[in-house]
């Protein structure tokens, strides 16, 4: 099924079981969803692609929120936070593990035929695009720079 059909029938499910933290987090993922719609070519369902980096960016900003509520002593925003981070990480692909991270780019290190630190951006653009929502692309980096000294 479409992940944006998912985030649609999680909205609804949400509401019908009256979990407001599940319904509210959803609703954030619809309406950027919608606007990105909008703001691009005519086209009816957004490629899953698309909806992952949604959801990835929202994840992101999520976990920064919660730690700087955790570091405020607001507790209850940094619960509220984390809720709705792991509404939202049901929605995204599993996460490689740094092993398989690894391997991964050392494939594609192997595919670009880099060769140093000066072919890093070749690298770091296939592997954006090859390892789109399972791996931050902090980590990418750090593993490309290790492989690639």
């Amino acid at each position: 099924m479409e992940l944006e059909k998912q985030v649609s029938d999680g909205i609804m499910a949400a509401m019908k079981a009256k979990d407001d933290v599940r319904r509210d987090t959803l609703r954030n993922v619809k309406k950027l969803i919608i606007e990105a719609k909008t703001a691009g070519p005519n086209m009816d369902t957004l490629p899953d692609e698309a909806v992952i980096k949604i959801i990835n960016k929202l994840d992101k900003q999520g976990a920064d929120s919660a730690a700087v509520f955790r570091e405020q002593g607001r507790d209850d925003l940094y619960a509220y936070e984390m809720a709705q981070v792991a509404v939202l990480k049901e929605f995204l692909p599993e996460q490689l593990e740094d092993d398989a991270l690894e391997k991964e780019v050392a494939a594609i290190i192997a595919e670009t035929g880099a060769a140093g630190m000066k072919d890093m951006g070749k690298v770091m653009g296939a592997a954006s695009k090859k390892l789109a929502g399972r791996a931050d692309g902090k980590a990418i980096s750090e593993i490309v720079k290790k492989l690639l000294c």
